[in-house]
């Protein structure tokens, strides 16, 4: 459907790269893994290179962002490093904070307001990326400590910020399959199973009350644990968890 929408407006960059995120995302929810992607990498990977024919530079460097993700995972680093380079830094000018004081001004409050919390669930998610690079960079340097301290800033600042609860475990989830902790990965997995189960709603929270939200499918939060618990079944990180009773327990309920 969508390869038939983009034939039908081949010269809409936005429609181009909307599709190949989308089937990206629809791929990454597919339970039977990267296998079933797999088909369709090529075609997906091609309509990024389209969008980059835009003469919008916010589509061409989001598509660009994507493809250096593609190439880092395939470890194609020269590629990588290229479209690194052909990237923008960004602009000195704050064109979101000048256009929120200007609603302010003129008593669009409303709007002001949605401007600024998107700004700041895109902070806060900012963060929480960096947060885990940065244990992954202590994990590596065998800074076992480091990296529990930045897990444990990594959830509190979840916690903090209002987002979603699933957030507040993913870097105890990743520390402790990194150092193969069984016990301490098993309790921040069920931990993130339980969350999954309880969707988020931002405007719950007074730090995004005029954000836009959208209604959330139903079946999303199984979705995700499946993929998930089938994730950790098919990586040979995990096998340290495969033996264990409370894993099978875990995994045959999601089943």
């Amino acid at each position: 459907m969508a390869m038939e929408k983009i034939r039908e407006y081949p010269h809409c960059y936005e429609l181009i790269l909307s599709a190949a995120t989308v089937l990206d995302g629809a791929g990454i929810l597919d339970p039977n893994g990267s296998q079933a992607r797999q088909p369709y990498a090529g075609e997906i990977e091609n309509l990024y290179f389209r969008a980059l024919e835009s003469r919008d530079y916010n589509i061409k460097n989001r598509a660009r962002s994507m493809l250096i993700t593609k190439f880092m995972e395939r470890k194609d680093y020269d590629r990588a490093q290229e479209m690194i380079h052909s990237l923008p830094d960004n602009t000195p000018v704050d064109k979101k904070q000048l256009q929120a004081n200007l609603y302010i001004a003129l008593g669009q409050l409303d709007d002001a307001a949605k401007i600024q919390e998107g700004q700041l669930i895109t902070a806060v998610n900012h963060v929480q990326t960096i947060l885990l690079t940065l244990m992954e960079i202590a994990l590596k340097e065998n800074r076992t400590e480091d990296a529990r301290y930045l897990a444990d800033i990594s959830q509190r600042s979840a916690r903090l910020f209002d987002l979603w609860e699933y957030n507040a475990y993913t870097a105890h989830l990743q520390l402790y399959t990194t150092l193969k902790d069984q016990t301490q990965c098993l309790a921040a997995l069920s931990s993130i199973l339980k969350a999954a189960d309880r969707p988020w709603d931002p405007n719950k929270s007074p730090l995004y009350r005029h954000v836009k939200t959208k209604s959330v499918d139903p079946s999303f939060g199984e979705t995700l644990k499946k993929t998930l618990i089938h994730a950790i079944i098919s990586d040979p990180e995990t096998d340290f968890l495969k033996d264990s009773p409370d894993f099978k327990a875990l995994a045959n309920r999601r089943e």
